[in-house]
Formats: C-alpha cells, structure tokens, sequence
C-alpha cells in the first residue's frame, strides 16, 4: 500500500533534543549503566507534601471530572493574586488561561496571534520548541543571535534590524533557558519601547522568576504600564518553581481578546487541563511559600560549584547564570581536536562521546541555534554534579 504525503508541517518539525538525550540516558540506566544526567531541566525535589496532598484530597473527594475549559475558578483567583503580589499586575479571572503546561500554553499563544507567513522573533540562544510551536502554528520563526559579550541578551540595536512589517511578536525568556541570563528593568523598558512604536506583541515566558541568584531581580516586561502590558501574554506554569514538571499545569495572562480566543482553542483541543492537577496548582500557589526558596538556595549552591569547576577546565567556558538551572558552556575550543582517534567536529559528536564513553548526559547546543555549545543543568543532586564534572574533565583531558 502506498500511503499519502504527511502534512509538510509535521515533517519540518524536529524531536526535542532535550527530551531526546533525558530518554537515551534513562535507557541506559534501565540496561544497568551508571549514567549521569545533566539533560533535562527538572528539578530533582520531590512535589511539596501540601501539594501532593491537595491531589489527593481532590480524587478522595471525587473532583475527577471535566471542568471549564480554561481552568478553575480558584485556581485561576489564586494566579491573580500571584501575579498582583508577585509583579505588581492586576488581572482578572477572565484574563486567565490554565493549560497542560506552558508549552501548550505557548501553543495556545501562538495559535491566537499567527496567521500565515507572520514573523515571530525569536533571540538565540532559545529554549528548544519555540521555533517549533512557530512554525506549527504557520508563523515564521525570525532567529537574531545574541552575543556572549552581552549576557546572551536581545539588544535594541538587534531588535530594531530584525523588526519588519511581518513582525507580530517577540518572544522574551527571562530568566533564560539555555542561558541562566536575566534582564534588567532598563533593558526591558528598551524592548517595550520598540514594541509600542511598532505595534507586536511580546510574549514573555517566565516560567524561571523564581529561581534567581545573586541578588538579582525579576522583573515582567508587563509591569512596565497599561499599554505594554495590553501588548504582553505572559506565560508561565508551577513545573519548575514547585517541583511539579509531571502534573503538567501552565497557565497564561493577557488582554481579554487574546484570552478568550486561546480558551475557545483550548476547548476543542484538550477540553480542560488534569482537574485534579489543577487542585495541586492551587495549592502550590496559594499555600506556603518556603520550599521555593529551599530549593532556590540548593540550586544556587549547585550553580556556583559547576560555574567555578567549568572556568577551570581546559578548553571549555561559561559566563555565570543568574537564575533558571543551566550552565551554557562554549566548547568551540575542542572542535577539530582528536577523542581516541576520533576527530571532535560539533557539539553532537561531543554529547554522543561523552556518553557512550564516559557516561555522562548532556544537551547539544544545535537545538538552542547555538551549535558552538552545550547545555549542563544542575538541577541534580550535589553528589551526582560533582561525579559527572569530574568525568568531564577526564573526558576533556584526552582531546589531543
């Protein structure tokens, strides 16, 4: 049988490499091997026994069916008063989109603002599937690399070049996955600026605020008045800040225009999100807030070791993140050098390397538009960090 084309738009779409190496290294520890992950972002705490006891309480008391379309009530209350509290944002419910977590949340985005052949500019290094969720939803993702010397970060200079009369959005990633870089009050003022004089729309992910170090502050572009927050859908979601990556909840905040035309989406895409994942998302945000800053400070003690460790090795650096769990590291040194007779040529080759030979996970920089790098997350234990840089560095010290 000879079966029709699949859409063109399926096939133009690469797998996560993220998820990729996180499913290869998990293989290799099911076949017995002592593998370390620095793949996926996710962090290694257990979901807060509130939290989980909220879940519980919702099946016990039978909240196991439908609800609307685009989130509870109060859980939807419980996000403005987060974000009222938080950044200094008033919203209402209305305003409010709960989703299967902030991909879907940013697929939703996209699906509301996109009609064919509209640009969205998108700074690199980027997280993974925002080009992807672009051009699935027929928009046209704008790459503008950044510069290392500037934190990674989207200049106005930069901005300015890449906006064009198919500009439609711009997205914004602060605290940065890959990168760990934040961006300050004035250099968002920057951005809102040209987003008001030329009319797109700014989509904020700021699924990291709440991991952040060094006495740095998160600030959404949002808050900075009335008429750039009409401009701005900010997505963000309770996997990273509470430990509940598997639960699957995000959620968005923007003008009532676009909220609306994302939950009429949502409707007849997915119905509702997990109802009782949604019990959990409340609890999460409206209970007690100290396992954040448990996990913040464990986190920041993991990020100042693999920092200090990765500076000190040959051939390979890194500039200090400020938030996120991420250390972007520049191997562009090691390329055309020799492992075993075998000639190092990409970040690919490095990561596949790595791990067949020293067992350790990591991600390629080609998925973030950076093929000069690689990702480590530290979102591990200390224990496992401080044996997998130290297969690193073995790994490292053989490269003739």
């Amino acid at each position: 049988m000879v079966f029709k084309m699949l859409s063109q738009k399926a096939l133009q779409i690469t797998p996560s490499p993220t998820l990729a190496i996180d499913s290869k290294a998990k293989q290799m520890k099911a076949e017995g091997k002592d593998v370390i992950g620095f793949g996926a972002g996710e962090p290694d705490f257990d979901t807060p026994v509130h939290i989980r006891e909220a879940a519980i309480s919702a099946i016990n008391d039978g909240f196991t069916r439908y609800t609307p379309a685009s989130g509870i009530p109060e859980l939807k209350k419980a996000i403005c008063n987060k974000f009222f509290k938080d950044n200094g944002l008033s919203y209402e419910p209305q305003q409010i989109v709960v989703s299967n977590g902030a991909k879907h949340s940013l697929d939703n985005v996209f699906a509301a603002l996109l009609n064919e052949g509209d640009e969205v500019i998108v700074p690199s290094p980027y997280w993974v599937s925002y080009p992807e969720l672009i051009k699935l939803n027929d928009g046209i993702p704008l790459v503008v690399k950044t510069k290392k010397e500037n934190g990674f970060k989207l200049g106005k200079a930069e901005l300015e070049k890449a906006i064009s009369p198919r500009t439609k959005a711009l997205i914004i990633n602060s605290p940065s996955n890959p990168t760990g870089q934040v961006y300050t009050r004035s250099e968002l003022e920057e951005i809102a600026s040209l987003a008001l004089k030329h009319n797109f729309y700014l989509v904020s992910d700021e699924v990291y605020e709440k991991i952040i170090y060094d006495g740095k502050e998160h600030f959404s572009i949002a808050s900075l008045g009335e008429e750039i927050k009409d401009l701005t859908i900010i997505v963000n979601a309770v996997s990273k800040t509470y430990a509940m990556t598997g639960w699957r909840i995000g959620y968005t905040a923007s003008n009532q225009k676009i909220a609306s035309a994302m939950a009429d989406i949502q409707s007849h895409a997915t119905s509702n999100p997990n109802s009782i994942a949604q019990k959990a998302a409340t609890a999460a945000i409206s209970g007690p807030q100290d396992c954040i800053e448990e996990m913040r400070q464990s986190f920041e003690k993991r990020k100042d070791y693999m920092y200090q460790f990765i500076n000190n090795l040959p051939l390979v650096s890194c500039i200090e993140p400020h938030g996120a769990f991420y250390a972007f590291v520049d191997i562009k040194e090691t390329f055309s050098r020799n492992f075993r007779g075998i000639k190092i040529e990409n970040g690919n080759n490095f990561a596949e390397l790595l791990l067949e030979h020293y067992t350790v996970a990591l991600v390629p920089g080609d998925g973030f538009g950076a093929p000069d790098y690689i990702r480590l997350s530290y979102a591990t234990s200390m224990e496992n960090m401080v044996t997998g840089l130290e297969r690193l560095k073995s790994f490292l010290s053989e490269l003739i």
